[in-house]
């Protein structure tokens, strides 16, 4: 079986690589394509890559390109985890709603937007590739916006082997495995919603649903500190929110959380990578390299959502592993397992609703529980939902969708009804005046449609 990764240049390939080699044989894995348009990124990152992984026994393949043909060619899975633009765009995508006081967040809202209108393209050309090269191929998508990106290959790209992944539920599942003292496969999370848009609404355990325990003693219990919301927020809601949806119930708060530091969370990321591929420029011995790579992601972890909260999101007495980092990583290879081996397991993923969650449209991406299988991907029931959590995914989704559509068609004037409709944004008139100053910083290439 041969795995190829698009965007191998990034931070987390290593954590990937190194799961992939532990779990070679259990998912018949026999070549690796690493593919990334950044050769010198790609080059720095196989060298930390070298430092984390034990390569003695293993007949694994691994080739290493920024030819996307040779990666894609023979692929039976491809991971797409690439980054449009890369941290530099991040950056413009936070500052320009930032500057006319709305949110300028890496997935959410207007940044969010922008990060979709620049990435849609990129992954339909890649798709247009694995058409000639590698047709029966699965697609796992990484790339934010996960959801989008999903929806974007199925419905544009026509990609129907295509599952969106984010660890983001399944942290949450960690998160209370921990805290229950039970091993994560005892610990069920009823999870409904779109991508860094859902809600945790049960936690059953041999099926019991201990979510109403924990919300009634909520305030007294450490696992509060872990989250953004008020212990008054979850009691009203009696369900665990996404941490995303922080930017929904404390928006104006997030704003000002961000505005009053110096940085923006690109920004800080810029700055620590610029210093991270400095040092390693320097240095030679594994151990080395090993022991500052894994800084590098601690010191991520660390300050995760901490400028947009006001708050430490993690649990810093938390012993540092690579493994604890590798959440991705982990969330990926047990996906392909489950579809390589038959082996049928629920996973977290983003795919075609199907009825899954009532009042939503049957063809569009949602994240939900599925039963994932040889070749197949099949949504849990979810049924009714409420009617606040309904309204605002049906909104969101069709901000998606109007998304989506701007990206393909080149159209400026869907791009304007998109962000319009966010109910982050909600205003005809910024709107008109964000895509203008999008365009006005990334240049023709930005809205210039699908050729």
């Amino acid at each position: 079986m041969k795995l190829a990764i698009i965007g191998a240049g990034g931070v987390r390939t290593p954590l990937i690589v190194k799961e992939c080699l532990r779990k070679a044989d259990s998912i018949n894995l026999t070549e690796l394509a690493l593919m990334d348009i950044d050769v010198n990124h790609l080059q720095q990152i196989e060298k930390v890559t070298r430092s984390i992984i034990d390569e003695t026994h293993s007949s694994v393949k691994r080739v290493i390109t920024d030819n996307p043909v040779q990666a894609l060619e023979g692929a039976d899975y491809v991971i797409t985890t690439f980054r449009a633009g890369g941290i530099e765009s991040r950056i413009i995508d936070e500052r320009v709603p930032l500057a006319q006081g709305v949110l300028g967040q890496e997935t959410t809202g207007a940044g969010g937007f922008a990060m979709g209108i620049r990435s849609i393209p990129v992954l339909l050309g890649y798709i247009e590739l694995m058409k000639d090269v590698c047709p029966n191929a699965w697609l796992i998508n990484f790339a934010n916006p996960s959801g989008m990106m999903a929806e974007a290959a199925i419905r544009a790209g026509g990609w129907t082997k295509t599952v969106g992944i984010c660890d983001a539920p399944t942290e949450v599942q960690r998160v209370i495995a921990k805290f229950l003292n039970l091993p994560e496969n005892e610990v069920y999370t009823e999870y409904f919603g779109l991508n860094h848009l859902g809600w945790t609404r049960a936690i059953k355990v041999h099926g019991k649903d201990l979510l109403p325990e924990l919300m009634a003693s909520i305030d007294h219990l450490p696992i509060k500190d872990l989250l953004p919301f008020t212990t008054s927020l979850l009691k009203s809601l009696q369900m665990i929110p996404n941490e995303y949806l922080y930017y929904y119930y404390y928006s104006k708060s997030a704003v000002n959380n961000i505005l009053r530091n110096e940085q923006t969370r690109g920004e800080e990321i810029l700055a620590a990578n610029t210093r991270f591929y400095a040092d390693l420029a320097e240095l030679s011995e594994p151990e080395a390299i090993k022991e500052r790579y894994t800084s590098y992601l601690e010191q991520r972890r660390l300050h995760y959502m901490q400028n947009e909260t006001g708050k430490s999101m993690v649990d810093a007495n938390e012993p540092i592993t690579l493994e604890l980092q590798g959440g991705y990583a982990d969330v990926a290879l047990r996906l392909i397992r489950s579809i390589e081996k038959g082996e049928k397991q629920i996973h977290i993923v983003n795919t075609l609703n199907q009825g899954a969650i009532h009042g939503l449209p049957d063809d569009c991406v949602v994240e939900v529980p599925c039963v994932v299988g040889k070749d197949m991907v099949q949504p849990v029931a979810i049924g009714d939902i409420p009617l606040d959590c309904l309204g605002l995914l049906a909104r969101v989704k069709a901000y998606e969708q109007l998304t989506i559509a701007a990206a393909v068609e080149g159209s400026t004037e869907k791009a304007i009804q998109a962000l319009t409709i966010h109910p982050l944004v909600a205003d005809e008139k910024l709107a008109a005046t964000l895509v203008t100053n999008f365009k006005k910083e990334f240049g023709e290439e930005f809205l210039a449609g699908v050729k």
